[in-house]
């Protein structure tokens, strides 16, 4: 068996990406070329065996990405997306449970406090409890400049990506114990924002100083909290964002590798997070960029 790593620059290579549209919530099957979650390349060894976990935006992209590795890691998964995306959810618990873990998809709009807040007594009464939370969902629109942004396009970003995993994290904690995870997805944008992406941007930077203050707040319980920091990551919500022509065309080449990642690339990130191996780690955020300065 070869020990010879791969070149990172050349992993997942691609000449760009080709121009296309799609409206929110983007769909794994309208995405060309299909994102990699890790269906053929993510393999477990038992680090989350026994665990449960809950995902938000867990049907595709990066959610999918961890749901497959959290299973082949060992752990049950539920995962959340919204009722136009049931589709991909149901082809993500599939491969859930051909990991041989139960699996449970929850649609509904996270912008519901009602439905927010449903998804976990739903998970811990499907699994008899709860261990993992992984606050992943999240919606982003290019933007025309502050003047032309919409009350209703800003207010659908924040409660998607703010109000949304305050609400849930609030109904989870009471049911984590000592060794549970909560893991958010933040940004890049949180430390090197782009101006098309203003709202999505500062939302990002506000999941950072949650997951900071939530560290300081929960660890005399035992309960670790972390973020990961994606770059520019190949998913479905990319081709949702409604950028420009050629935008696509170059998307994730300034990084130093000078690709864009796929999904997969993250999954070891999640599974670090909700492991043993990081038993002292928590309040931090580990970026997954390329290369770019978080």
């Amino acid at each position: 068996m070869s020990t010879q790593a791969d070149d990172p620059r050349e992993k997942h290579t691609s000449d760009g990406f080709p121009a296309q549209h799609q409206e929110q919530p983007g769909l794994t099957e309208e995405t060309t070329p299909a994102p990699d979650h890790g269906e053929d390349r993510y393999r477990g060894s038992g680090l989350l065996d026994g665990r449960r976990a809950l995902i938000t935006g867990g049907d595709s992209g990066i959610g999918r990405a961890v749901a497959i590795a959290y299973a082949r890691e060992g752990a049950d998964v539920a995962v959340v997306a919204m009722p136009e995306e049931q589709t991909d959810a149901d082809d993500t618990i599939r491969l859930v449970t051909e990991a041989g873990r139960s699996g449970l998809a929850l649609t509904g709009d996270l912008r519901d406090e009602a439905f927010a807040t449903q998804i976990v007594e739903d998970t811990v009464a499907e699994f008899g409890g709860l261990d993992l939370l992984v606050l992943n969902a999240a919606y982003q629109k290019d933007r025309e400049g502050v003047e032309n942004l919409e009350t209703e396009e800003f207010d659908r970003v924040f409660k998607t990506n703010l109000y949304a995993m305050i609400w849930t994290a609030r109904a989870a904690i009471p049911h984590l114990k000592p060794g549970a995870s909560i893991i958010v997805t933040s940004s890049i944008q949180a430390a090197n924002p782009s101006p098309n992406l203003i709202d999505y941007a500062m939302t990002k930077a506000a999941q950072v100083a949650f997951v900071k203050a939530l560290a300081q707040d929960l660890g005399p319980r035992g309960i670790r909290v972390n973020a990961v920091a994606p770059g520019p990551i190949w998913t479905p919500l990319i081709p949702a964002t409604g950028w420009g022509e050629g935008k696509l065309d170059g998307f994730g080449e300034d990084t130093p590798l000078g690709r864009a990642g796929q999904p997969v690339e993250l999954a070891g990130a999640y599974v670090y997070l909700a492991s043993e191996a990081a038993s002292y780690t928590s309040g931090a955020v580990l970026p997954v960029t390329g290369g770019k300065g978080f």
